[in-house]
């Protein structure tokens, strides 16, 4: 993609990555050095342990100072995270992480800003702090666990709980239905949106490195297990001989096939995408992962090969492309009004005492 913004505004170079500007170490760096000395609290068997331990693993990869690291979650047990790590961090209010993180990101571009929530907290509370961060195109990377039940609070339905599920909250099963948070992100156009799984440690670090050097808001949505109000909800993506059929890796470049054998792939149907068997179909017709293209059509298309029963689920990342950040944007704008000529400043003080003003004496 090729996008053009005024001179003034052009001090961004969209070919950098995110982690341009950011101080670097020469110190080799270990996970453990991610590792606050705060105790690790949360259920035993709990989702979030795994996705620690990656993200420990993962972030001495980027060669970045501790101290140039932030972390922001908002409510829920996913926003425990900044306490276990030894970088700054922040735990906010329910729903606000981007928010904040977005004002941290505009007025400092010598940090990676990271925000961990939970499918609770981003999408009930959050919703609107969630897509107007994607919209903006703000240069942060948005974390959202999804277990698919509020856990902090007890085992109340959440805006990702399938219909029909049955909760202390909603004891007949719930009627509501669910968001797809990637469709949803998607429809927000966010330039970085991919999915992972908790117990896949090489596809999640992939992931997150992807979305690391992504310049712009990266949103990555986690499948992560409560062992204690929902647990296996999503074992049909992990054990037995069914999951290889379920799972969809996304490789840009590469057709998409798979199953043990190969013998899945996907095909397009009118403006939509479908299943079928690898062995009905010319290869000609197999579609072959694009992560770069232009329009969020075919992306969506992707995230709605998802249902809620886990048939078929899409993992790697969807979208991945250059646009304009807000938070470059904004300083553009005020590096342009500290270089405004002193006539400028006058056009300036004419409209802020325009014919709409008085004075009152």
């Amino acid at each position: 993609m090729t996008a053009t913004v005024d001179s003034h505004l052009a001090g961004q170079d969209l070919g950098l990555t995110a982690l341009a500007g950011i101080p670097t170490t020469d110190t080799p760096q270990k996970a453990k050095d991610f590792t606050s000395g705060s105790e690790v609290r949360w259920c035993p068997g709990c989702g979030d342990y795994a996705i620690l331990a990656t993200i420990r693993g993962f972030l001495p990869e980027l060669g970045l100072k501790r101290e140039n690291i932030v972390f922001i979650s908002g409510i829920g047990c996913s926003s425990r995270f900044p306490y276990y790590l030894e970088t700054y961090g922040m735990h906010s209010i329910h729903g606000r992480a981007p928010a904040i993180a977005t004002g941290l990101s505009v007025s400092r571009p010598d940090l990676s800003v990271w925000v961990v929530t939970g499918d609770g907290d981003a999408l009930s509370i959050g919703g609107n702090h969630l897509i107007h961060s994607l919209r903006r195109n703000v240069n942060l990377k948005i974390l959202l666990f999804n277990n698919r039940i509020y856990g902090l609070t007890k085992g109340q339905y959440s805006p990702t709980s399938e219909v029909g599920k049955v909760t202390k909250s909603s004891p007949m099963g719930s009627l509501d239905n669910p968001f797809n948070p990637m469709s949803l992100a998607l429809g927000a156009e966010a330039t970085f949106v991919a999915r992972a799984m908790d117990s896949d440690r090489k596809g999640l670090a992939d992931v997150l490195r992807q979305a690391a050097e992504h310049r712009g808001t990266a949103f990555v949505e986690i499948f992560q297990d409560c062992p204690i109000f929902n647990d296996g909800s999503f074992d049909v993506l992990r054990k037995g001989d069914e999951a290889p059929h379920r799972l969809i890796p996304l490789t840009h470049g590469e057709p998409l096939i798979f199953g043990p054998d190969g013998e899945h792939c996907v095909v397009r149907d009118g403006f939509a995408l479908k299943v079928v068997d690898t062995a009905d179909v010319a290869a000609q017709d197999i579609v072959v992962h694009d992560a770069l293209t232009d329009n969020p059509e075919y992306a969506y298309a992707l995230s709605r090969l998802s249902d809620q029963d886990l048939n078929h689920t899409v993992t790697g990342v969807f979208r991945r492309i250059t646009k304009p950040t807000y938070d470059d944007l904004v300083r553009g704008q005020v590096q342009q009004a500290k270089d405004a000529k002193p006539g400028d400043h006058d056009a300036l003080q004419t409209l802020l005492s325009g014919k709409d003003t008085w004075t009152v004496s």
